[in-house]
């Protein structure tokens, strides 16, 4: 079982994401990897979960180099970029359901202060 465990931590983010659907599919063995990566691939497959993997490698692996806030003042400054105006960076920051209160905050004040 240790072994299982250091195999699975050493993939990270994709692996955690992986073994979290292989439990909710009520299969084992190779169905639940079948199933778990057709899931995550929606309507291309497993070829698409696959590739859904591959792309949390790099999310995560920026979120462990930058940090997730570095990464989300990234984000805003791109919106603003884009021609979004204050206020719609703003409002946008304060509908997203994934983020914390504390997050919300520092980013509203980051475009404040730098709008």
């Amino acid at each position: 079982m240790d072994k299982l465990i250091k195999q699975i931590a050493s993939l990270g983010v994709p692996g955690l994401v992986l073994l979290f659907l292989m439990f909710f599919s009520g299969y084992t063995g190779a169905a639940a990897i079948t199933t778990a990566l057709a899931t995550l691939g929606g309507p291309l497959g497993m070829l698409g979960g696959i590739g859904v993997l591959l792309l949390l490698t790099k999310i995560s692996e920026g979120i462990a180099e930058y940090g997730f806030e570095n990464i989300a003042k990234g984000v805003v400054i791109e919106m603003r970029n884009k021609g979004k105006t204050k206020l719609e960076i703003v409002l946008e920051i304060e509908q997203f359901p994934l983020i914390s209160a504390e997050l919300k905050q520092k980013l509203i004040k980051f475009v404040k202060e730098y709008f």
